[in-house]
């Protein structure tokens, strides 16, 4: 699943490549409110990240949201350039005059909203209002952070505190792992057992290794790789005990983690 650090990337790439321009295709494929595309020649206003969301914005009133789950992805092609993924999982084409083209592949969330008192709540609206503070962005208020985590149900593992978007948005699988093995808790620790200092530095983290790879390239938390994450029964860079791996918490997700450095 593309985490907070992904997102932003392709919202910069996006930005790049199609701000400021006129289309000259607009293709949004199964849209579920049923809202008329933008009309070529439409212009993109802007295009914004917040957490796994991505939301591209048109002179014309129009917003696209999109939410890429666990297989989709944003992909840019210059002109005459081949498709690497099959042109009938594009949900979203939008292609500049001079023949660039963004394809959104595989999302399940593809909503269009438009600025009108009259209109209705999206399912993009609903997530958007719901979420913490992006831990990609400039600014974060930690310590909001830190009061929504405190809302959570004390017996809560950490690994799901640090998944749950409305406590801070970005983090995804890979991250929850590498943080938790960042500041030797382990994954299925309660909130409640954890210090105020130690939830701090959590999330701290989080922001650390989200921000440090927003600028593309291979992800790096630990000395030019991951740390634990994919790492199944290999040594711990730390103790070299093997990496353990198992698929916990409320949405069975894949976690790993050093038996030694982070005991239960």
């Amino acid at each position: 699943m593309p985490e907070g650090d992904t997102v932003h990337r392709w919202a910069a790439r996006l930005r790049d490549a199609l701000v400021g321009h006129e289309l000259a295709r607009v293709e949004i494929r199964r849209a579920p409110n049923g809202l008329r595309p933008p009309a070529p020649g439409v212009r993109v206003t802007d295009v914004e990240a917040h957490g796994k969301h991505l939301l591209v914005r048109f002179d014309d009133g129009a917003t696209l949201h999109t939410h890429m789950m666990v297989g989709g992805a944003w992909q840019i092609y210059r002109p005459g350039a081949r498709w690497r993924r099959p042109a009938h999982t594009a949900r979203v084409v939008l292609a500049t005059a001079d023949g660039t083209t963004a394809v959104c592949f595989d999302a399940p969330v593809v909503e269009l909203s438009r600025d009108t008192a009259a209109r209705p709540t999206t399912r993009a609206a609903d997530a958007l209002a719901r979420l913490g503070p992006d831990l990609c962005e400039d600014e974060v208020d930690l310590d909001d952070v830190i009061a929504r985590l405190a809302r959570l149900d004390p017996a809560t593992p950490i690994g799901d505190a640090l998944l749950d978007q409305r406590v801070a948005a970005g983090i995804g699988n890979v991250y929850k792992s590498e943080i938790c093995w960042a500041r030797h808790v382990h994954p299925s620790t309660p909130i409640a057992a954890l210090s105020d200092d130690v939830r701090h530095a959590l999330f701290e983290t989080a922001r650390t290794q989200l921000r440090a790879n927003l600028g593309g390239g291979r992800r790096v938390t630990y000395r030019g790789g991951l740390a634990v994450y994919g790492k199944q029964r290999r040594p711990c860079p730390r103790c070299r005990t093997p990496i353990r791996r198992a698929w916990t918490g409320v949405d069975n997700r894949v976690t790993y983690w050093c038996p030694s450095c982070q005991p239960e």
